[in-house]
């Protein structure tokens, strides 16, 4: 895999879905929002995503398949691509972070890292 030949930009927003969680349970879910920006001048398609999700005890989950929710999106340089999709935790705090498998108009193959990003349920952080 090549270095990264576009400049792809990731923003994410989070959220506790109260109502689908259980804490008496060990039940946790939480929802995020990507959203990905092509900032360079080669239009690129994300072919797979890598997550890695720690909780609080420490338990990592490595989740990878193809796309995201569904699609192959391409994006046009200066074009952007938004999807929400949930994750759950057997805690109220936890991280995700990982990376996209990109395709780049010419052919060439690179991966465009997720920064860390942390779910929290309200009440958890001080």
């Amino acid at each position: 895999m090549n270095p990264e030949p576009c400049d792809i930009d990731i923003e994410v927003a989070t959220r506790f879905l109260e109502a689908q969680s259980a804490p008496e349970d060990g039940r946790y879910v939480f929802a995020y929002t990507i959203r990905i920006r092509n900032r360079g001048p080669v239009a690129a398609r994300i072919l797979g995503r890598h997550w890695i999700i720690t909780d609080a005890n420490g338990k990592v989950i490595e989740v990878r398949g193809d796309g995201v929710v569904g699609e192959q999106p391409w994006l046009e340089p200066g074009g952007d691509y938004e999807y929400t999709s949930g994750t759950e935790l057997e805690t109220a705090l936890g991280t995700m972070r990982g990376s996209y498998t990109m395709l780049a108009e010419d052919g060439t193959q690179f991966l465009a890292p997720i920064p860390p990003f942390t779910l929290s349920a309200p009440r958890t952080l001080h």
